[in-house]
């Protein structure tokens, strides 16, 4: 590893860098950071959690700072446009946007602003001031060279596109090929992202000038993720998640949890059933407004959630394509409503940075091998890190083909960097007795219910998003009081569901751990010795059984 004190950094970005807690470089930001401090421009591919970030944010800054040293204090010229950063979302935007503040605490003469959202008469005010950085999404970017509120002059320095497979699998290819025309015709280029496939490599011809191409996509050889399947239908998915979330099974139910599903309608049927057994849970999608979006991701990273439900749905929009399509010429005018309701810049398995999940949940299988990557890519991040994901794959025969060819991809994926998907073992006998329970949450969960449960959220999230613009600008201490995780109440809530009755649960075997096989993972049960007609004296006590020491989880 490599200090960064080594990399030839200013010392106000090492003392930056020092009071974020970084001491030494990951392997792409020491390999990525002498390169383009010599000019070069960059192709850097790397994993999701690797430090992509900073190994193009700390030389852009840094080339900043020494373009400025050169000019004298009262100069016009330091107030120019010399960096431009693309994001495919603007969830990333708004992260790049505060990493970079933080990189820059002890450089005031450094601006930088986020213009992926707000209004326009907001954008053209922070614009109007010339920052040196522009952080924003490619669709926004192109509006503001069109209006002409954006012109660049020899100054420019800086060219980033980060996350380019997404940023092409979103649809800028065109947008890309427009900003170009607004650029001058010497800058250095940034090109990062986790895969290169052909489009990317499209991208790399039109945007780079003969570039250092650095493939860090295996950098850990010993990767400190455990993943886990489940075959069962898709009725019994919502026996075991409330099996794992309820019992608080480790790892999945007693550590912050990211819950995939594949739409809207999903994401709030699963948090409804929940509701039902008093499990809280935010959710996170497309339809929520973006300030929304930004604050549940910031309070989840802060712990004030376990358990957050977020939809896939524009993941890979490229590998739906067709199927959207076919359904766009049956329901032009519901598409149409959508597309005004929904934010076609979202994106959640990629880009958004989750701090400290400890497992990760496909409760509804991903749609392409690369999907799943992305997915399970949000824990286990940074090195030594530890964790685990659990992907229940439906054996409904509309869905089951589909799926377990997926799988397969992901499986063979997988055994050629030598790690193995484990087969993710219950004891079904021991949970049978929770079956009721479970169906009776899932009846009461109707589609009216989650239709209410959209609309509901969506209003009140509005409402929430508007005062995030503004009161909490001049209050911020009320938003520490704002949660995403209130229970909704559109389906009928029976409050002894809440509760598991003692003999509903299992016990372990004498409290101590049963050492498994090696191999599969096990949770393993001791049968329950419960005699409903035992009578107690007076005196007597029940025993009572605590869910967090109800069973035995081995590796």
């Amino acid at each position: 590893m490599t200090n960064f004190n080594e990399l030839s950094l200013d010392s106000r970005l090492l003392r930056a860098i020092s009071k974020l807690g970084y001491t030494e470089a990951t392997l792409v930001q020491e390999s990525t950071i002498p390169l383009a401090l010599s000019g070069k421009d960059i192709l850097a591919q790397a994993r999701t959690g690797s430090g992509k970030t900073s190994a193009y944010c700390l030389p852009v800054i840094q080339k900043i700072i020494l373009s400025k040293e050169l000019l004298p204090n009262n100069s016009k010229e330091r107030n120019n446009v010399r960096a431009i950063i693309l994001v495919p979302t603007r969830e990333l935007a708004d992260q790049v946007y505060k990493h970079i503040k933080e990189l820059t605490i002890y450089l005031p003469d450094i601006t930088s602003v986020n213009i992926s959202s707000g209004e326009q008469s907001q954008i053209n005010s922070l614009l109007n001031e010339k920052p040196d950085i522009i952080v924003v999404t490619p669709s926004r970017m192109l509006k503001q060279f069109e209006l002409k509120n954006v012109e660049l002059n020899d100054a420019f320095e800086s060219f980033v596109i980060d996350e380019a497979d997404l940023i092409v699998s979103f649809g800028y290819d065109e947008d890309l090929r427009k900003i170009l025309n607004y650029l001058p015709n010497l800058y250095q280029s940034y090109l990062l992202s986790a895969t290169v496939d052909a489009d990317v490599n499209t991208l790399k011809q039109i945007v780079l000038r003969n570039p250092a191409v650095l493939t860090l996509k295996d950098e850990e050889p010993e990767s400190k993720l455990t993943q886990y399947y489940f075959r069962c239908t898709d009725k019994e998915k919502f026996l075991y998640i409330y099996f794992l979330l309820k019992l608080k099974v480790e790892p999945f139910g007693s550590h912050k949890t990211l819950i995939f599903v594949n739409d809207i309608d999903r994401c709030y049927r699963l948090k409804l059933f929940l509701e039902q057994f008093g499990i809280r849970s935010c959710v996170l999608n497309s339809e929520l407004p973006v300030q929304s979006r930004i604050h549940v991701v910031e309070e989840f990273n802060r712990g004030m959630y376990n358990y957050l439900i977020a939809t896939d749905e524009a993941g890979d929009i490229k590998s739906k394509s067709n199927n959207n399509n076919k359904k766009n010429e049956k329901s032009n005018n519901n598409n149409k409503s959508n597309k005004k309701k929904n934010d076609n810049e979202y994106g959640v398995s990629r880009g958004i940075d989750f701090q400290n999940v400890k497992a990760v949940i496909n409760f509804d299988f991903p749609e392409t091998q690369v999907s799943y990557m992305h997915r399970v890519g949000r824990t286990a991040r940074g090195v030594g890190n530890e964790g685990f994901s659990l992907s229940f794959i439906n054996t409904d025969v509309k869905v089951k083909d589909q799926e377990e060819k997926i799988f397969k991809e992901v499986e063979e994926h997988f055994e050629s960097l030598n790690q193995n998907l484990l087969p993710f073992e219950i004891d079904k006998n021991a949970i049978e007795g929770f079956r009721y329970r479970v169906e009776d949450g899932i009846r009461a969960v109707t589609r009216v219910a989650v239709r209410e449960a959209r609309i509901k959220e969506l209003k009140s999230e509005i409402i929430t998003s508007e005062k995030l613009k503004a009161h909490f600008e001049d209050n911020p201490k009320d938003l520490q009081a704002l949660r995403h995780d209130k229970a909704l109440h559109t389906a009928r809530v029976q409050a002894h569901m809440k509760h598991v009755p003692d003999y509903l649960l299992p016990d372990s075997v004498d409290g101590e751990k049963i050492k498994s096989q090696a191999g599969p993972q096990k949770v393993y049960f001791k049968k329950q010795r419960y005699n409903p007609h035992k009578k107690y004296g007076k005196n007597a006590q029940k025993k009572k059984s605590n869910p967090l020491t109800s069973f035995s989880y081995m590796q």
